[in-house]
């Protein structure tokens, strides 16, 4: 019983420590998605040229960072039009070029790692849009179309459907200083925390039951900690491996990282570790209905491939450039609640979202809360 009030009481101190941070992530998140409408998005993403690419990714970054949402927003863009590389570009940025994701990553593990997953991203949708140019051949691409195309639940394709952009034209500061913009990044942040919460809940269980009961010896063992060339060739390698079998998406892999790195994974193999929330065994899955089973293999593989790739790139970069941190400057908080800055930013930004959650409330927020599970169209996912 001990062991589990221990594992509790550290995933309860690693969410008191990022509980500002979050609440800041997601704000700023909202105020951009605000004023950005979804209809815009499509037109813009018709083919796979670098500069189209380049465009999703910043749509992307300023888009969901729930891994659900974010995959099935990409489906909606492909089968309305949008080119198959760039509805994946899409999706990548959705996820790992999230400001609140970096904020964390700040936080916990040190800003070399906000650096390496924000050089990384873009470094992973290159090496994707080279193998689907190489590799996507047209019969399976006319095939996910078609598949797609059958609406085929998986999950959260009535929050990804949903556009809560402010209407109407204006500046952008006149747009998100008026009641509508307060009402729509209200939504927004309300919306995206709903999204997020279940996978964070459980990533930070996860990593407090980790870091309490697996000893760093297995990990330094798996990880080849103490032979630093095998442990860089591996990590990229494996760090998928662990976020597949982790069930766990989005933000709340991050905690499970500073375990991880902790316990003796390289430095590319945290952020292959990071990337891979997006080849998560029910997205994995998500992807079979949505595409069908040999386009859910192909992407298996391919995006794991360019995760490789893009981690080995961050790994010897950031190595040679002296940009690798120490490992006990990660942060896996074990203090709990007191009284220092961290409680005063809490206290703070609880306050901000005590006020948006307020206003979601007070304009209509219950109904769409009921929707965000459906179908796009509206009827319930089955």
């Amino acid at each position: 019983m001990s062991a589990v009030a221990h594992a509790l009481s550290l995933a309860g101190s690693m969410t008191w420590e990022i509980t500002w941070a979050l609440i800041l992530g997601f704000a700023l998140s909202a105020v951009v998605q605000a004023v950005v409408r979804r209809s815009a998005v499509v037109g813009a993403l018709g083919d796979d040229r670098p500069r189209t690419l380049a465009l999703a990714a910043g749509l992307g970054a300023a888009s969901s960072s729930c891994s659900y949402a974010a995959v099935a927003l990409a489906r909606s863009l492909f089968v309305k039009g949008a080119h198959f590389t760039a509805a994946m570009a899409f999706e990548i940025a959705s996820t790992n070029l999230v400001v609140e994701l970096g904020i964390i990553l700040a936080l916990l593990m040190g800003w070399q790692f906000t650096a390496a997953e924000f050089t990384g991203g873009p470094l992973m949708i290159v090496a994707l849009a080279v193998l689907f140019r190489l590799f996507l051949r047209e019969g399976l691409l006319r095939r996910a179309r078609a598949q797609a195309g059958r609406g085929l639940a998986g999950a959260m394709e009535g929050h990804a459907a949903m556009d809560m952009s402010v209407p109407g034209g204006g500046s952008f500061v006149r747009r998100l200083c008026s009641g509508a913009g307060f009402t729509a990044t209200a939504r927004v942040f309300v919306m995206e925390w709903a999204a997020i919460i279940k996978d964070l809940v459980v990533g930070l269980l996860i990593a407090g039951a980790v870091a309490a009961w697996v000893p760093d010896s297995f990990w330094r063992a798996f990880f080849f900690d103490g032979h630093p060339l095998a442990a860089k060739l591996w990590g990229p390698l494996v760090g998928p491996l662990v976020a597949i079998v982790s069930f766990v998406c989005s933000i709340g892999n991050v905690p499970l990282a500073v375990v991880l790195w902790k316990g003796g994974i390289s430095f590319g193999g945290v952020i292959a570790f990071l990337f891979a929330d997006l080849l998560i065994l029910p997205i994995l899955n998500i992807y079979r209905k949505y595409y069908g089973a040999r386009t859910a293999r192909f992407l298996l593989v391919t995006f794991w491939a360019a995760i490789v790739a893009a981690s080995y790139a961050v790994e010897f970069a950031f190595g040679a450039l002296g940009l690798v941190p120490d490992r006990s400057a990660a942060r896996l908080p074990m203090a709990g609640v007191s009284w220092n800055y961290t409680t005063w930013l809490n206290i703070g930004f609880l306050l901000l979202a005590a006020a948006l959650v307020v206003r979601f409330l007070r304009t209509g927020g219950r109904e769409m809360f009921r929707g965000m599970g459906g179908a796009p169209d509206g009827t319930p996912p089955g």
